[in-house]
Order: C-alpha cells, then sequence, then structure tokens
C-alpha cells in the first residue's frame, strides 16, 4: 500500500523539518565535551568488509549483515561508531531526508513547513539523557552535509531519533504491525526463556539494506547487543550481558502537542542499566514519552517476561501469574488500559488482535518452541486456521516487510538475528557471553555458524518471486489510478493473479474502474474484495461505501 507509505513518510519528515527549532536552547544546554575522552578516532584498517580503529571494529558478513563492536565513554562510543559506520549513516540521513525534497520541492514551502510546525520538538533534548545526547553529537560529526538547510547534523540526528514515534503519532498508526512473543517453562523446549519478535517499521526497501547489529560496551552500564542502521543509538530490539531483553511495539496514541522521549532512548537506557524486570520498570516509571508503547522485557534472572505498557498520560505493566506465556502486538492488556476508549477501538478496528490470536493458535499447536520454530513463527504468512491472506497482509506475523525478525535465549545469552531480505534470509546467532568476556583485541568472530537458521525456502518459490512482482506492479497501479490513466485489462488480471488471495488488488481494481464509471465492473471487484480477509473494519467501511455510493449512481 504505497499511498500509505508515503503518508506515514510525509508526517516523519514534516515532522522532522523542525531540526531548526530549539537549537539555541539545546546547545546551551549541551554538556562540555572536554570531560569525555576527545581524541579522534582514525581507522588503522579500512576494506570494503571490514573496518578497524584501536577501540572498534566494523565487518560485513557472509550474509550482508554489518556486525559493529565498540566500547568507551559516551563521546568515544559516538565517535568510533561514526568513523566506522560513516557511509551507512549517510546514506540512512540521505533515504530518510531525500524524502523531503521529493514531496516539498518548493523552498518557500519548506521554510513555512518549519515555521508551522517549529514549535513541535522544541524541548526535546530536554528528555534525552546527556549520555546519549553526547553519543548522538559524537555519531553527528560524521552526517553528510547535503541537509544543512533542515538543520545542523548533531540536531537533525536527535529527531531522526524520535521519527518512530513522530511517524506513529501523525498518522496514529504502528507503521504497520509488529509482533512479539514470550515462553518459557512448559512452553519453552528446554524448559527456558526464549523471545521472538518481528520489527515491522517499513521506512523503504533502500531504509533495511544495511541492518547494523552492534556490540556496545559502555564504561557505564551493562554491554548490550541491539539491531540498528547507522546515525542510531536508541534501542528497537535488544539484551544486554545480563540477559535482559526490550522490543518494542507501537499502540494506539493520540496526537501530542510536543515531542517528548523518544521510545527507542527510553528500550536504550532499560538496556543499558537494568538487569532484572523491577530495574525496568522503575527506569520507565520516570520517563515522559508522547506516544503509547508496548515494551516487551524478558530477563533470564526472572526467567520469565512482561509487557511494560507506557503512554503520555498512563502506565501499565502486564504480569499474569502462573502463566508461560506473553504475546505482544500492538494493543494494550493491563488493567490500567481497560477502560482506554483508544486502546479498546485499536483491539476491535485494527489487525492487533487478530496476530495476538495468530500467535496464541500456534503456540497451543507447538505446545514447545525452540529457536528453530520460533523462526518458523516470525516466517508465518497464514492467517487463523492456516487460512491465505495474501502475502503482504497486515493480519499476518510475516507481512513481507519486516526491517529485522529477532529470537533470543536470554540465560543463554543467545541472540539470532535474521538476515535479508525481511526475517527470510538465514537467522545468524551470537553468544554475548564470548562476545563481552573477551577483550576487543580477541573478539575476532562473532556469528557462531553451528548455530545458525538456515534461510525460508519459500524465498525460492515463484509465489515468493510473484510477491515481489507484485510490489512493484501494484507502486505503478497506484500511480497510475492516482494520475487517472487507462489501463487494459490484461493488465489489471495479471495484477491480481501476481497475489490472487490478498484483497487490497480487488480494491485496488475496484478503484480504478470506479474513477472510469465502469460501475458493473467496480461492483464486481469490490464483492471480491470482501471475500478475502480484509486487514481492518476500516477498509472494509471504505469498501462497502463504494458500493453505496454504486448503487446510488444506478437509482
Amino acid at each position: 500500500m504505497t499511498r500509505t507509505i508515503h503518508r506515514i513518510f510525509c508526517c516523519i519528515l514534516l515532522a522532522l523539518l523542525v531540526a531548526n527549532c530549539g537549537i539555541k536552547k539545546g546547545l546551551k544546554d549541551f554538556p562540555h565535551i572536554e570531560k569525555y575522552d576527545t581524541i579522534v578516532p582514525r581507522l588503522t584498517y579500512d576494506t570494503d568488509s571490514l573496518k578497524r580503529t584501536t577501540q572498534a571494529y566494523l565487518y560485513h558478513n557472509k550474509q550482508k549483515l554489518w556486525e559493529l563492536y565498540v566500547q568507551g565513554d559516551p563521546y568515544q562510543i559516538g565517535l568510533q561508531t561514526g568513523v566506522l559506520t560513516q557511509k551507512l549513516y549517510q546514506k540512512q540521513e540521505t533515504v530518510f531526508f531525500a524524502k523531503v525534497e521529493e514531496f516539498v520541492p518548493s523552498a518557500f514551502k519548506q521554510k513555512m513547513l518549519v515555521k508551522m510546525l517549529k514549535f513541535y520538538n522544541r524541548h526535546l533534548y530536554r528528555y534525552i539523557p546527556e549520555e546519549f545526547k553526547t553519543e548522538i553529537y559524537g555519531i553527528s560529526q560524521y552526517a553528510t552535509d547535503r541537509f544543512t538547510y533542515l538543520g545542523d547534523p548533531y540536531h537533525r540526528n536527535l529527531y531522526l531519533h524520535g521519527a518512530h514515534d513522530i511517524g506513529h503519532a501523525f498518522q496514529d498508526l504502528a507503521l504497520v504491525g509488529c509482533s512479539s512473543l514470550a515462553v518459557w517453562g512448559e512452553n519453552s523446549e528446554d524448559g527456558g526463556l526464549l523471545i521472538g519478535r518481528n520489527f515491522d517499521f517499513y521506512a523503504g526497501d533502500e531504509f533495511a539494506e544495511n541492518k547494523i547489529i552492534a556490540f556496545v560496551k559502555p564504561n557505564k552500564g551493562h554491554a548490550f547487543m541491539s539491531v540498528t542502521w547507522g546515525g542510531m543509538t536508541g534501542v528497537v530490539s535488544g539484551m544486554n550481558q545480563e540477559g535482559l531483553t526490550v522490543t518494542l511495539n507501537a499502540g494506539k496514541s493520540a496526537v501530542p502537542l510536543k515531542a517528548k522521549t523518544p521510545i527507542s532512548i527510553v528500550a536504550r537506557e532499560i538496556l543499558q542499566y537494568a538487569a532484572t524486570i523491577e530495574e525496568a520498570i522503575a527506569i520507565a516509571q520516570q520517563k515522559e514519552v508522547f506516544v503509547s508503547e508496548s515494551i516487551l522485557v524478558g530477563s533470564a534472572h526472572d526467567r520469565k517476561a512482561v509487557i511494560i505498557e507506557i503512554a503520555p498520560k498512563n502506565f501499565g505493566v502486564y504480569d499474569m501469574p502462573n502463566v508461560s506465556t506473553v504475546i505482544c502486538s500492538n494493543h494494550f492488556q493491563s488493567e490500567a488500559f481497560a477502560q482506554d476508549k483508544r486502546n479498546n477501538k485499536q483491539i476491535e478496528e485494527s489487525h492487533s488482535q487478530y496476530r495476538w490470536d495468530k500467535i496464541k493458535e500456534i503456540v497451543a499447536e507447538e505446545q514447545q518452541l525452540s529457536p528453530l520454530k520460533m523462526a518458523h513463527l516470525l516466517r508465518n504468512t497464514t492467517g487463523l486456521d492456516n487460512k491465505a491472506l495474501g502475502y503482504g497482509n497486515e493480519k499476518a506475523l510475516n507481512q513481507l516487510l519486516a526491517h529485522h525478525g529477532i529470537i533470543f535465549q536470554p540465560e543463554k545469552r543467545l541472540v539470532w538475528v535474521s538476515s535479508n531480505p525481511y526475517q527470510l534470509g538465514e537467522f545468524v546467532a551470537y553468544d554475548l557471553n564470548a562476545i563481552f568476556s573477551n577483550t576487543f583485541e580477541q573478539v575476532q568472530r562473532y556469528a557462531i555458524d553451528s548455530l545458525t537458521i538456515a534461510e525460508d525456502p519459500f524465498i525460492h518459490t515463484q509465489a515468493y518471486a510473484d510477491y515481489e512482482t507484485f510490489r512493484t506492479k501494484n507502486r505503478k497501479i497506484e500511480q497510475q489510478i492516482k494520475n487517472k490513466e487507462k489501463i487494459d485489462t490484461a493488465t489489471i488480471q495479471a495484477y491480481q493473479q501476481l497475489n490472487p488471495e490478498y484483497w487490497w488488488v480487488y480494491y485496488q481494481t475496484g478503484v480504478y474502474h470506479y474513477q472510469q464509471k465502469e460501475y458493473q465492473l467496480a461492483k464486481q471487484a469490490f464483492e471480491q474484495a470482501l471475500t478475502k480477509e480484509v486487514t481492518t473494519v476500516n477498509a472494509e467501511n471504505e469498501i462497502k461505501k463504494y458500493l453505496k455510493k454504486i448503487k446510488r449512481k444506478w437509482n
């Protein structure tokens, strides 16, 4: 659904246009860099697949994942990360900010938008801890100079950390939908804690090309790993050396009046400074956020997982006694949100409850999960009772757009990270005990080949090839409809056959015929869409509205 993604991107980027706002106040309060190690790192080894400094290195593995190891104080972590990942960071910036030029090409309109929205991020810097701002400042020294009209590198990076929250808030969406699961005891094959999640933050194919597996050893707090991208200090999926994990799932939010603490920064602080669920909750309770989010926290020490549910005006913890499974999608489950109208509407009208039910169904069928079975769950594209949903349906656990899938065994300090495409490539295994117990000089090889989970055979099927062709054709069809161009019948039929179980292809066909005043063909297409698994109540109502319009026109 390209138009939806474009609208989301517009909202994220328009909000980010305020990067000039609050700069004077932010710089006045910025910590004195002199208190940190200010020696600028130099590359001691530099090839396409391996880069090193005296304290860090970056390696491009055979699965095309970037493995980063970095240590030191906040400023050095920022500088070391920046010098090693400069090309990756600059590419990510370009992927995001080039969209500003695409959607708002007029310099005058850009200035007007800055004035209109300048209040939004005016106090963001107040809510981010000093050490993380310092790290961001270090990384930002390696930013591209292409987008200076949007603000200086430090503030551009600072506000990019709120991109997930901003897009979520302005669109009142979860940028599609993340799904996560924790099992232990009777639902885990070895009895230990096992966690899996899909991170379905979609910001275009280019955004997901260069995933970084960061292994960070700060001079304060716990060493940790996270799956990230160039320029990102916050955390969306990660585990620390104490066996504490965090994963983020967006909830239903109102549009806030100003930015506060980005959720990825809250998750980073938990990962770096919490060893137990109690400590994680204590950190989260202190934070002022501007969107609603579920944080699934797993703990090796507690041998279980809970969901911290945090919102601008509410806070809850979903911690059910005498259970061995916790499922998390994109709605809240704790008593604190039981009467929340926005959350209840999310449950009733979105695809969140459907994915929750699908996970429950798989756990009931499997009874006990292993890392391999967890990978199968994360890759599942079918609906309840194995109903065909069509590929790319947001009701599926695997929506074929994930930035990454990830699996944790906290008690063993093992983690598996998916390689491209989506979560279909090999899941690469890492042992945090081995990585963080060694000195920097001894850490030479991260991945454990013997524990690699094989790629999904689906990527070698005709169905997968058709889906990738569908994605391209879908963008073209949407553009043709937008431009009110004529589309021949053969093209429409071929488009539908690429993804025949997906309601969207028939909806698009109906919209096209309606636009062309071919009402009988439009009616047939819309009725066929309703025979498929439509993603949300709103989408289903939209189809029914078209059918009512057609009926009125005939009358």
